[in-house]
């Protein structure tokens, strides 16, 4: 487990792919458990360590966590989250193609966002979403914006920022505009990682403290893969 920041009342991780944030049906140990035992050994806890879940990452997604180390913190953040007051940018690989080649000749030195909006639809049973380009019963609408960041001669780099958070958003909506993330067979990627990652991270989160105010802004180190760290520089 890596700590990236913590204090008296949150404690940010940076979760590995594989690990599951909270308790499920598998029966793995989940982050927030070994969190609550990190807490513990390290300031001595004596009995139960407090510790809220304020958000997930699914299982094969890499990146930062926030936790709650007070209730206190743990209803402001809650509010926060719910209101979009918690910034995340997503870097994400995907197989180079024309069309991203296309508009990434086009881009300035800080690139150009492009806009994806879809309707997207949950199959619980199936845990998957499917996108559509018009409403229909039960769908929600989802809404991110990404840029080309960095090319390879195989393999493009988006930075993605969500402004909906729907199930599976960025993999679903990626991969319905025809640029399925690499490794995610559930959604399109012809071969999986050799891990069983998906080439998905949760990279910087920015926000205001929700107890001292102060701006936080923190930044995920990049996985320890050959294709990610031949985008590091």
């Amino acid at each position: 487990m890596e700590v990236v920041y913590e204090d008296n009342h949150i404690i940010i991780v940076n979760k590995q792919s594989g690990e599951i944030v909270q308790g499920d049906k598998t029966g793995d140990t989940p982050l927030s458990d070994i969190v609550k035992d990190y807490i513990k050994e390290k300031y001595a806890k004596p009995g139960a360590v407090f510790l809220g879940v304020v958000h997930r990452l699914d299982r094969p997604v890499s990146g930062l966590v926030v936790f709650a180390r007070t209730s206190k913190a743990l209803t402001r953040l809650n509010k926060m989250f719910a209101e979009g007051e918690v910034h995340k940018t997503y870097w994400a690989i995907v197989k180079r193609s024309e069309k991203i080649m296309v508009n990434s000749e086009k881009l300035s030195d800080d690139g150009e966002w492009q806009v994806l909006e879809n309707w997207l639809v949950r199959n619980e049973k199936q845990n998957k979403s499917y996108a559509y380009t018009t409403e229909k019963p039960n769908a929600k609408k989802a809404i991110l914006k990404y840029r080309v960041i960095s090319q390879s001669d195989n393999y493009t780099l988006l930075e993605v920022n969500l402004m909906t958070g729907r199930h599976h958003q960025i993999r679903c909506q990626l991969a319905a505009a025809g640029y399925p993330i690499k490794g995610d067979l559930k959604y399109g990627a012809p071969r999986s990682n050799p891990d069983g990652s998906i080439s998905l991270m949760a990279r910087r989160i920015e926000f205001i403290h929700p107890v001292s105010k102060e701006q936080i802004i923190v930044e995920a180190p990049l996985p320890d893969d050959k294709l990610w760290q031949s985008f590091k520089k």
